[in-house]
Formats: C-alpha cells, sequence, structure tokens
C-alpha cells in the first residue's frame, strides 16, 4: 500500500492500525494525518508506548494520558481515582482520535488498561469509548519489555484487539533504503528466510573502512558504551567548551518529562570539530531526526553551526519539543536540536535515518535489535559491522506471525502465499542457522594473526564466559551485598530503568532483573 491509499484509509473514521517495514514512512504518514485533523478542527490526542517516541510526534505517553502510570492491571479502586481526577477526564471527554505511536512496544494490558479507563470516563461501552483509534509501528522492531522477563506480549494480545477491529493499512513502498541487497537482508530478517548469501552480504561488511569518518555514528546496545565514546571523544577536542542549558515552560510535572525523554540533552556540551547529529526534523532548514554532521564554528549568536553531508552549512538555533492535548500546548522544553553523535544506542536511533553507522550487536539482548540497527542506514556501502552474536539477527515467532496476517488482512498477500507462509516455522535462537551465522561471522572477527588463529572454537564463542562478561560488568556473579539490595530497591521504586540500574551496579541486566524478582518476593 502507498502512503497516500493509506491517508485516505486514516480519513475514513474507523479504527487503523499503521504498519510496515522500517523506511516505509510510517510516521510521515502519522504527521500528514495529524496536520489534517488539526486543520479540521478535530481534538486528537498524541501519545507513544515510550517517552522517546513521544517527544518525536509532540505527544506524551499513553501511560500518562490515561492516567494508568507503571500499574499492571486496574482495580475497581483505581478506576474510582482516576476517573475523579478533573485533567484526566476532560482530556478523554474531549478527545475525538487518539494516536498511540511506536506500538510494539506496547504491552497487550496496557492498551486493555487505556481501553478501560476510556469506556467507564466515556461512559460508553464501545472500544475506547467510542474514540477513533489510530495504531502505528512495526512488530519486527524493539518489542515490549517486561521486569521479570525479557519481553511481553504484543497489543494483539489484548482482550480489546478483536473488538476495535482496526483497518489494516500496511506500506510498501521503501523510502530509506536505496540498495537491493540491503532491503533483501531486511525482508529476510523479516520473513526468517536468512541463506547463505545474506550471510556473505554480512561477512563483506565486517570491519571495513568507511568513505567518511566524520560522517559515521557507532550504534550499541548498551548506554554505557556510547556515553563513555561520546565523553571521551569531546574531552580529546582542545577548543574552548560552549553549554547550552534546556529551558522549560509549563507545568513543571510535564516539564520533567519532557527533559527525560528528550533526545537533545537537558545540559549540551560542544565544542569546535564535534560530531553531533540533529535530533529534530525542519525540512526548511534542511536536517531531519539523525543528520549527522560536525561543528565547524560558533555563530556571533552563540550557537553552533553545523556542516552536514552535502557541505551546507547550518546555525543550529533553539527548537521546542512539545505537549499537545486537543491542540492545545501543556508545556515545552527548549533547546539546541542537538547531541553527541560518534556514537549511540539502537534504542535512541528507532526511527532515524543514518548517514553512516558502525553496528556493535555483540552484547544484542533482545529480538528487533538487528533489524533496527541495519535498516537505520540507506545502503550496506554505509555500513561496518562491528561485532555480533546469535540473537541480533533473530525475530519473535509471534512478530513474524502477526506480520504474515496484517499482510493478509490489508491485501498485500495473496491468498496461495499466505497459505504458504502461515505454515512456515520461524528459526528459534539454537537453530542450524543461528549456529552457521555464529559460526561464520565470529570466525571472520578472529585476527588473522597466525598464532591467534589457532585459538579453537570453543574459546572463540566463550562470549558469556565470566571474564568476558565482567570486561563490561566488573560485579557480575558477585554476591550482593545487604546495602546493594537496599539501593537496588530504592532506585526501583523510583522508576530507574534496569539497564541504567545495570550499569549503576555494574551488573548484567538480568541479573538485576533477577535479584528485583527475589526481593520483591520476600
Amino acid at each position: 500500500m502507498n502512503q497516500e491509499k493509506a491517508l485516505e484509509i486514516l480519513k475514513s473514521g474507523n479504527n487503523i492500525l499503521l504498519t510496515g517495514p522500517a523506511g516505509t514512512g510510517k510516521t510521515y504518514v502519522l504527521n500528514k494525518f495529524i496536520k489534517h485533523l488539526k486543520d479540521k478542527g478535530t481534538n486528537v490526542a498524541i501519545t507513544a508506548s515510550t517517552g522517546i517516541a513521544a517527544t518525536h510526534i509532540n505527544g506524551r505517553t499513553i501511560h500518562s494520558w490515561a492516567g494508568f502510570g507503571i500499574k499492571k492491571d486496574l482495580s475497581s479502586s483505581d478506576l474510582s481515582k482516576i476517573k475523579m481526577n478533573s485533567k484526566v477526564r476532560a482530556r478523554i471527554k474531549d478527545t475525538d482520535v487518539l494516536i498511540i505511536d511506536e506500538i510494539s512496544m506496547l504491552h497487550d494490558f496496557q492498551l486493555d488498561m487505556a481501553d478501560t479507563i476510556c469506556r467507564v470516563v466515556k461512559n460508553d461501552d464501545r472500544s475506547f469509548g467510542g474514540i477513533q483509534l489510530i495504531l502505528c509501528g512495526d512488530f519486527f522492531q524493539l518489542p515490549p519489555v517486561d521486569k521479570e522477563r525479557n519481553s511481553g506480549n504484543f497489543i494483539v494480545k489484548s482482550e480489546v484487539w478483536t473488538k476495535l477491529n482496526p483497518k489494516i493499512c500496511y506500506l510498501t513502498k521503501q523510502y530509506r533504503q536505496s540498495d537491493h541487497n540491503l532491503n533483501d537482508l531486511l525482508v529476510s530478517i523479516r520473513s526468517g528466510d536468512i541463506t547463505e548469501s545474506h550471510i556473505d552480504i554480512l561477512a563483506s561488511r565486517i570491519n571495513v573502512e568507511l568513505e567518511d569518518p566524520e560522517k559515521v555514528t557507532k550504534l550499541y546496545t548498551h548506554n554505557a558504551n556510547a556515553d563513555a565514546i561520546n565523553i571521551g571523544k569531546l574531552d580529546s577536542l582542545p577548543d574552548e567548551e560552549h553549554v547550552y542549558l534546556m529551558r522549560g515552560e509549563g507545568k513543571e510535572a510535564l516539564i520533567e518529562t519532557l527533559k527525560k525523554n528528550c533526545l537533545a540533552p537537558e545540559e549540551l556540551k560542544l565544542k569546535r570539530n564535534a560530531i553531533v547529529m540533529f535530533v529534530k526534523n525542519d525540512f526548511g532548514k534542511g536536517y531531519v531526526n539523525g543528520t549527522i554532521g560536525k561543528v565547524v564554528d560558533f555563530h556571533e549568536s552563540g550557537y553552533p553551526i553545523v556542516k552536514i553531508r552535502n557541505g551546507r552549512r547550518i546555525v543550529a538555533m533553539p527548537t521546542d519539543w512539545a505537549i499537545e492535548e486537543n491542540n492545545t500546548v501543556l508545556a515545552k522544553t527548549t533547546q539546541v536540536p542537538l547531541r553527541l553523535a560518534w556514537a549511540i544506542t539502537v534504542h535512541k536511533s528507532q526511527g532515524m535515518t543514518l548517514d553512516a553507522a558502525e553496528v556493535d550487536l555483540s552484547k544484542a539482548f533482545t529480538f528487533g535489535l538487528g533489524y533496527v540497527a541495519l535498516s537505520r542506514v540507506r545502503a550496506l556501502s554505509n555500513l561496518n559491522l562491528l561485532g555480533i552474536n546469535d540473537l541480533a539477527l533473530m525475530v519473535s515467532d509471534e512478530a513474524k506471525q502477526i506480520d504474515i496476517e496484517l499482510k493478509k488482512l490489508s491485501g498485500e498477500m495473496e491468498k496461495e502465499d499466505y497459505e504458504e507462509k502461515v505454515f512456515e516455522k520461524v528459526y528459534k535462537k539454537e537453530t542450524p542457522l543461528a549456529k552457521r551465522i555464529r559460526e561464520r561471522l565470529l570466525k571472520t572477527f578472529v585476527p588473522n594473526n597466525e598464532k591467534e588463529n589457532k585459538i579453537n572454537e570453543k574459546q572463540a564463542n566463550k562470549s558469556y564466559a565470566v571474564e568476558e562478561v565482567r570486561k563490561n560488568y566488573k560485579k557480575a556473579y558477585e554476591k550482593w551485598t545487604k546495602e546493594e539490595d537496599h539501593l537496588l530497591l530504592e532506585l526501583y521504586r523510583k522508576e530507574i530503568k534496569a539497564l541504567e540500574l545495570a550499569n549503576r551496579f555494574e551488573r548484567k541486566p538480568g541479573a538485576i532483573r533477577s535479584r528485583l524478582k527475589k526481593l520483591l518476593e520476600k
């Protein structure tokens, strides 16, 4: 389905799921639809499954909008409190259209809670109380995360899903990838049909030298790796440091939410020759979310002058991030729309198009990370693969089956193809394919030194051995102290994420989750 057809269906008034592979323009279509609604004077609530995704579309999280926060279920008492909350009640009553972006990271029970709250507040037993629901996202991208497990259930498992009966808009035309081989590789990852030729393609991009190092962004799976590189690189530059502080206006709690989730940092430190990334779209000024450049000077106004890939120089003036509700700005933050970009995490890159990338997937820990990372670039010539593990190219069985069903429902798959695909088995972590990927690619990573090449296969595959793990998590497998337990619970109650806790305690995220589960069960 093309973008024009999808936009036409969005305007029909039906509940809609807007989906399709990375790079097909889902966010573009969504923004066109939002503009259409605002021009008509329709009250639209713009939300997303995560704070970062919400800042991309001037929205808030669905958790905040519906008032359920971090809850996993709703008691009658919870419902009564939410219904009595005048702000929640007013915004739900006033909403005609509800948009939820990046639905791959939304839990089934969260969609059900939002539905229940809307029905109760609207006193209307239709799904979401009669509000038109627009869901947007790709189930092959990053999945919902559960504190007790690696991942949770997609929204298609929700109780309200059948009642919603959404029309499916499945975008197919690729606007990001111009490289046939890369596009074929990404399609094969989605379908689970990775062949030896695809492994050859990946192997050809291992430890290659990219054309323009200054245009290359390193993608890592963990915050600690990216932050360390950026801080070290900036510190190594000799020039004077310029500091830009984020300003906020509006409701304090919402300002804090924006600060926490905005890709531009609250305190932005820059020097001449720093590699930076624009984190906002401004087509008029010539940049989009993900445009890479170098700070070449500072304007007389004090703001950085960034030279981007095409040679254009842009004065990076402050811009706004806002939380809007029914065409009213509730809060906004203002900052120079840049962040240091020698390295970023795969999570933060979702939704971006990068000029060139060095990708390290050696510590991939969930389905979708490899697909998201590899789909950030336009061509294989812009990719350098630094590391990979078994999980990096895996997609979940559920995501594949969902995709097959959605293609069928949208008319993008012929009946014969559907009947063949629906019975195919998706490879799992320990299939022969996973083993081939590991053996083939890990061998490529072994240094060429003849002596080092004699390292046996057992040693080469010890990626999770204690000594290897402790290179990144110094206290891995050590006994927990009472003081650490107390601090862990305290930070958990402050809603600090597991990955941040892992960096704080120098232990693996899985160890953090296991310890929390044990402590919470006491």
